[in-house]
């Protein structure tokens, strides 16, 4: 029995949200021949909820770049940043103009202002409505695993808040105006170790399917990595193998290279 993690974004779907049908097939072949199907995304949990992708029928989800781990709907780990640390990090990261989503287990949290006209503010809003609560008006009442960030160039200074708390978050950034900030210990190669912990799967037998630079340590950690041909350099480079892309059946091509359909 075999392991696959999917990223979501560019790996199972592409920025309209659309599964190729053969990734669809692929997943299901790959489970009624005795493998086990996991998401592992950057995403908490509050932003994995549209019905065709939960539809496809995971056997669990990693979300938040390792930070929640459910098995068959079952939350079997969760990691909440205390809400004074999430206080001192805002008061940090907006001395240096970041703009912040927090993202946490039922909802994001973010100011409507920051993030007005912006591409990724509306998706946000279109596809969690109320979900979405002001960062102001629930101060200290928070319930967050991890934040993104819109870093404004040349306004946002990364590298000076990086100074002050690159001991207690790991900073991925997909390109000088995007970052994402998780706890330190955790990422989606951690979130592996859990699920082999608790199915009593050796890491040998795990793969893992992504795309992006938050990708890279599950891609490096699993038995095999399998980078989208569709997707980052970084990944491609951390890969073991890089298939087609998204549009391309890359992820069936990669499970029928891999013998699993």
């Amino acid at each position: 029995m075999k392991a696959v993690f999917f990223d979501i974004d560019g790996t199972l779907w592409d920025t309209h949200n659309v599964i190729p049908e053969s990734t669809v097939r692929a997943i299901h072949a790959l489970q009624k021949n005795g493998n086990l199907a996991f998401i592992n995304t950057g995403r908490s949990r509050s932003f994995v909820r549209r019905k065709n992708l939960l539809d496809i029928g995971f056997d669990g989800i990693c979300s938040g770049c390792g930070t929640m781990l459910e098995l068959n709907g079952r939350v079997e780990y969760y990691y909440k940043i205390p809400a004074d640390f999430v206080a001192y990090t805002l008061e940090t990261i907006r001395k240096y103009h970041f703009r912040p989503v927090l993202e946490g287990r039922y909802n994001l949290y973010l100011e409507k202002k920051d993030f007005a006209g912006d591409p990724y503010g509306e998706k946000l809003f279109r596809e969690l409505g109320n979900n979405i609560l002001s960062i102001d008006d629930n101060w200290g009442k928070w319930e967050i695993s991890k934040m993104s960030c819109a870093t404004p160039q040349p306004e946002a200074d990364v590298e000076a808040v990086k100074k002050v708390l690159g001991n207690d978050y790991t900073f991925m950034s997909h390109n000088p105006e995007v970052c994402e900030m998780v706890p330190a210990g955790h990422n989606k190669a951690t979130v592996i170790d859990l699920v082999c912990g608790k199915c009593g799967i050796d890491l040998s037998d795990t793969v893992s399917i992504g795309d992006g630079v938050n990708d890279l340590d599950m891609l490096r950690h699993a038995g095999v990595g399998v980078a989208m041909g569709s997707g980052a350099d970084e990944a491609k480079n951390a890969a073991d193998i890089v298939t087609s892309g998204l549009k391309e059946d890359g992820i069936e091509r990669a499970l029928k290279k891999l013998g699993l359909i």
